[in-house]
């Protein structure tokens, strides 16, 4: 690849989707862009890169996703999944005891294991939710993941990863080489194509956002941005859930860590210029 050619690519991966590669990173858009260029039918890189110039949207839109589909596995990392069940859930049962509603945003879906897993939670204290209505709503940039998380169809290797054989067996059937997770759960999910670097805010508002393991790939002026567009459709008893390596401390006031539980982020009430929160908003309206 031509020191242009990665340049132009650079530039391209983050106006449309936020990734900001370091120059030392030739390497990964060679290791996701070449398996790419064959699939096109297309001899190598250059190749591609001169269809993308072209302005072939379809191309565009193939390299984008290429390089922004990230890795993901049943209950990743383990702890975020503890306080969603330990700590979180708990708080909003007693918070939302009025209205008997949650609503949880999975910000990079990606293929559905992070909203499966957490739909897995969820069936498992059904008891104390009967009457309450929860949605999840998964959103990712990537259509093609999309797709797969609706089927909720996995290998073996896949469900192999971080999902407790007794959570495969309760909620999945077998059919064949691969493991389809139970229709009802799958019903708990809605699925839409989202670019965070768009505006999200008809989304509407939510009590739990997860948005673990993308914002590590934005620059710092992109992480403050969504940062403070997310707390606007949060109130301050909601919680925002980051990956191991992401905080806000250092970024935004918008946030502030909850003592004792690491990831775990609470709205603090103090937001950007013209942000308004959603109770605020239906005050004003008059509801």
């Amino acid at each position: 690849m031509t020191p242009p050619d990665f340049e132009y690519l650079r530039k391209l991966f983050k106006d449309h989707s936020g990734l900001d590669l370091s120059a030392d990173k030739q390497y990964l858009i060679e290791s996701r862009l070449l398996p790419l260029a064959r699939k096109c039918g297309l001899a190598g890189i250059p190749d591609l890169v001169a269809k993308i110039r072209s302005g072939s949207s379809q191309h565009i839109v193939q390299a984008v996703e290429a390089m922004t589909t990230n890795e993901t596995f049943f209950f990743r990392d383990k702890v975020p999944f503890d306080h969603f069940r330990d700590t979180i859930m708990p708080e909003l049962l007693k918070a939302r005891a009025a209205r008997r509603a949650v609503r949880i945003w999975c910000a990079a879906g990606s293929t559905g294991q992070e909203p499966y897993s957490l739909a897995m939670y969820l069936k498992e204290m059904s008891a104390a939710l009967v009457g309450w209505r929860v949605e999840i709503i998964a959103t990712d940039l990537s259509q093609e993941v999309l797709e797969k998380s609706k089927a909720g169809i996995y290998s073996q290797f896949e469900v192999q990863r971080g999902l407790p054989i007794q959570m495969l067996v309760k909620y999945f059937k077998q059919s064949g080489e691969f493991w389809q997770i139970n229709p009802e759960l799958r019903a708990m999910v809605q699925h839409r194509q989202l670019n965070l670097l768009h505006d999200f805010s008809q989304l509407g508002s939510f009590d739990v956002v997860f948005c673990r393991n993308v914002l590590i790939y934005f620059d710092q002026d992109t992480k403050i941005n969504v940062f403070n567009r997310l707390a606007r459709l949060m109130d301050t008893d909601g919680f925002l859930v980051l990956g191991a390596a992401e905080t806000v401390v250092g970024l935004t006031d918008t946030f502030k860590p909850v003592a004792d539980r690491r990831g775990l982020y609470r709205p603090s009430g103090l937001r950007a210029a013209g942000a308004v929160t959603p109770r605020l908003a239906a005050l004003a309206a008059g509801h």
